[in-house]
């Protein structure tokens, strides 16, 4: 785990500062200078760009990562990379060629009062695709066990650029409109910038012949691109929905309430970048012993720092709301709690997902995806639609399909690998998060209101005395049960320091 926690550690620094500028921008700036009808705009946008992502990609960034490390020689490499470039291009020019039909779909799914998207829906193309191509040759570094760099682009470089563009629309330099074209245009920067270093990285010789096994590629793709898109919709459908029913206000504060719950994801995400390429190695190598050390030790170690980020948002949110510019944004904390639940329990499944797409049972991927973007469907129609449940509606139609699916991929990985993610210390964590939980989320310190310039000082003070003691009361109490040798290594290090 030395590789894995080294780059591990370095990307969740990356994504977490990427998290706290995305979240000043969340919180502060976008419904402050965009204002929340034109932020649930931009949330449209990109919502229905990562829903078309998956397609565009032809799923060639999964597809690199299984197959590069079962090559032997360099031309087998190269002339397998020849091949995959060049994929996404023939989903991306048919998809050009008749979006008009798909602009005048995406129209009639908007209410009367949202047609402002007509003017932009060029965005969600140009968007898609270069999303695409950036997560081909992040992919491309990553087989090179090079996932740093990339990770930057990925995570820092979109909230940075929308926290300068957010200030350009402040000081007036730029109009709103002029924001969503700005936007556009560092999405195709970031993909020229990435291609440039994966080349810089590994440029292979180019080869006009096709690899020996292309039609397993290709097969493997076309699951994968299936399995992609349908995942695709799990995470972005509702975001898609509420134009349908409501303002685009209503879509501005739900995905507040979303990106909190799913800030304690950041580990996971950080992690899964080396752990896809070493979990796709060991697979192919036939490692079953590496393939269950890898499984066992990041199921832990994640659990245990997004434990500690599900305790801090959960335990302050209400708190948290409260700063926020618009009464709007409150009452979201339900979601964040649902939300952030559905994230830590896939944290809890460690690398998973890896092992199951990188293995010969990743057909299994496409059904298991396609049941869950049905479920979540079926379940916003009836919680959001019917019922009428609002925002609450969307946030449970997401749990209850994560937790199905999840317990379904560790029994089919256990009945496949006869290998789990469970420790001998994961009960202990468990209990640990839990009696946390019960015992801070309910309560709060009794500090009189202050104001300075219109900002109310005691929910911020809450949220920081609150912080301060779960964080001491986890990592005492994660240090003296032993939870994760790795974790426990690290803190000593910093606290010697």
């Amino acid at each position: 785990m030395g590789i894995v926690l080294k780059q591990s550690f370095r990307n969740t620094l990356i994504i977490y500062g990427a998290f706290l500028i995305g979240g000043i921008n969340t919180i502060i700036f976008y419904p402050r200078i965009l204002g929340s009808d034109f932020y649930g705009l931009v949330t449209f946008l990109l919502s229905s760009s990562n829903v078309i992502m998956p397609l565009a990609a032809f799923g060639v960034q999964y597809t690199i990562v299984k197959f590069y490390s079962s090559y032997i020689t360099k031309e087998q490499k190269d002339k397998f990379l020849s091949s995959v470039i060049f994929l996404p291009i023939f989903i991306a020019l048919p998809l050009g060629f008749f979006w008009d039909y798909m602009h005048e779909w995406i129209m009639s799914r908007v209410t009367e009062e949202n047609k402002a998207i007509e003017s932009y829906t060029y965005s969600i193309y140009i968007i898609a695709i270069c999303c695409a191509y950036f997560e081909l040759f992040y992919s491309w570094t990553k087989v090179q066990l090079n996932t740093v760099f990339g990770n930057v682009l990925k995570e820092l470089w979109n909230r940075a650029v929308v926290l300068l563009l957010l200030l350009a629309v402040f000081y007036n330099f730029i109009t709103k409109s002029e924001f969503i074209l700005y936007l556009t245009v560092a999405y195709a920067l970031r993909t020229l910038v990435m291609m440039l270093y994966a080349f810089y990285i590994y440029i292979p010789k180019f080869y006009f012949k096709l690899p020996d096994n292309f039609s397993e590629i290709i097969k493997y793709s076309f699951y994968i691109i299936l399995a992609g898109s349908a995942g695709a919709i799990l995470l972005d459908i509702d975001k898609i929905m509420i134009p349908g029913k409501e303002t685009m206000a209503k879509a501005a504060y739900y995905t507040v309430a979303v990106f909190i719950g799913t800030f304690i994801e950041a580990p996971s995400r950080a992690m899964s970048q080396i752990l896809q390429p070493l979990t796709s190695k060991s697979l192919n190598e036939s490692d079953t012993k590496e393939v269950e050390s890898l499984y066992k030790k990041s199921s832990i170690n994640l659990l245990l720092v997004g434990g500690l980020f599900f305790l801090l948002i959960n335990c302050g949110v209400q708190e948290l709301f409260k700063l926020m510019p618009e009464k709007g944004y409150a009452g979201g904390e339900l979601v964040v709690l649902m939300i952030s639940f559905a994230k830590l329990y896939g944290m809890f499944l460690g690398n998973n997902r890896d092992i199951i797409n990188n293995s010969k049972f990743y057909r299994i991927a496409l059904p298991l995806s396609i049941f869950m973007a049905l479920s979540v469907y079926f379940l916003n129609t009836l919680f959001y639609y019917n019922l009428e449940f609002g925002t609450d509606g969307l946030a449970l139609a997401t749990l209850l399909t994560l937790i199905v699916a999840n317990t379904f991929k560790i029994w089919f990985v256990k009945y496949k690998f006869s290998i789990t993610p469970f420790t001998n210390t994961s009960l202990k964590l468990i209990g640990i998060i839990l009696i946390l939980f019960l015992a801070f989320y309910f309560w709060d310190f009794s500090i009189p209101s202050v104001e300075i310039a219109s900002f109310e000082i005691s929910p911020l003070l809450n949220i920081i005395l609150k912080s301060i003691i779960i964080l001491v009361l986890y990592v005492f109490l994660i240090l003296r049960l032993s939870i994760s040798k790795e974790i426990n290594s690290l803190i000593k290090r910093f606290i010697k320091l």
